[in-house]
């Protein structure tokens, strides 16, 4: 294992200091935790909070998307490895304005435990809490981390759609309503090309041979459903985009938003000419999607990968969030 670390056991916190000292325009830490919130606290006034968090290894996810017009705060476990109720009731008080909090989870059975329970601890406490548990991956059911679908991409595009409506006002029984209603909207799928290492175990969450890929693969080195040698860019663009199609039931005449998302270690230059695989196979079907994000968005860790996330608009007001203005670190 080669890595630009020190101790294992202190990358998460070596990371957070990192990125707060890098960009205190954007985030600050909650000492004694690994809670990121907003630097410009003042201008959520009024505002819905909106947190989000999971393990660490995805980044830019979470603390990426922290900041104007996206999160008010992220919560950073341990690698791969939920956070604490107490670390996501520290970051729920500290952006709570009166308005409530809305908390964005991914499937997994960890994060989904724990956020219940800092939302619990909230509610002990007068403040009003609502939730979202993405599971965008149609790839596999009931993973070795889930019961059901993964969270995974799709997260993202959630995370921008919630931010910008609760930066222009909504509140939160609106933003409840709005989450429920994109969902099922988003759906994801992946393709590995070899696993993530996890600093303190020192080696791959699985084993490819340099011909081989795994499709359907998770965030945390999950199995997918067929392994098999390695194939053109375009055949797996053909691969993805059928899964998608499938599950989606995609048309010509509604609207779409695709995130080609790279899983860590994949070059933008691959990242690219999937995503001339993708237009085209979707031309083919007459569909020009009206927004198109390309780049490392929900990453695990050095898995080489992609993944296609489509989004169906089924709101021209939807499209108007995604392309809604923010302050942050990595969108």
């Amino acid at each position: 294992m080669k890595k630009i670390i020190n101790d294992p056991q202190d990358v998460v916190a070596e990371m957070v200091d990192g990125m707060v000292r890098a960009y205190p325009q954007y985030v600050k830490q909650i000492p004694k935790t690994f809670v990121m919130v907003r630097s410009d606290q003042a201008s959520m006034k009024g505002k819905v909070g909106i947190v989000s968090g999971g393990g660490s290894g995805h980044e830019p996810t979470h603390a990426g998307f922290v900041g104007q017009g996206m999160l008010s705060a992220a919560v950073a476990g341990q690698v791969f490895t939920s956070p604490t109720p107490d670390q996501i009731y520290a970051a729920i008080k500290a952006v709570n304005t009166g308005k409530g909090v809305f908390l964005v989870i991914k499937n997994y059975s960890g994060d989904v435990m724990n956020f219940d329970m800092a939302k619990d601890m909230a509610e002990m406490d007068d403040i009003p809490v609502k939730s979202i548990v993405v599971d965008d991956d149609i790839a596999v059911e009931n993973s070795l981390y889930t019961q059901g679908k993964r969270g995974v991409a799709g997260t993202v595009l959630m995370h921008k759609v919630l931010g910008a409506a609760a930066d222009q006002g909504a509140s939160l029984d609106d933003l409840e309503q709005l989450a429920k209603n994109v969902l099922p909207h988003i759906n994801t799928i992946a393709v590995a090309l070899s696993a993530a290492t996890v600093p303190e175990v020192g080696k791959p969450g699985f084993e490819l041979a340099d011909d081989e890929i795994e499709y359907g693969v998770g965030i945390h080195s999950e199995p997918g459903y067929r392994r098999e040698k390695i194939k053109p860019s375009k055949e797996l663009a053909a691969e993805l985009t059928a899964k998608l199609t499938a599950s989606l039931k995609l048309s010509s005449d509604k609207k779409y938003a695709i995130l080609v998302n790279g899983m860590g270690a994949t070059p933008l230059m691959e990242q690219y000419i999937f995503t001339h695989d993708v237009l085209n196979k979707l031309a083919e079907k007459s569909i020009k999607p009206v927004f198109v994000k390309v780049g490392n968005y929900m990453t695990s860790l050095d898995m080489a990968g992609i993944s296609l996330t489509i989004f169906e608009l089924a709101s021209e007001k939807w499209l108007d969030y995604l392309n809604y203005p923010v302050k942050t670190i990595a969108w």
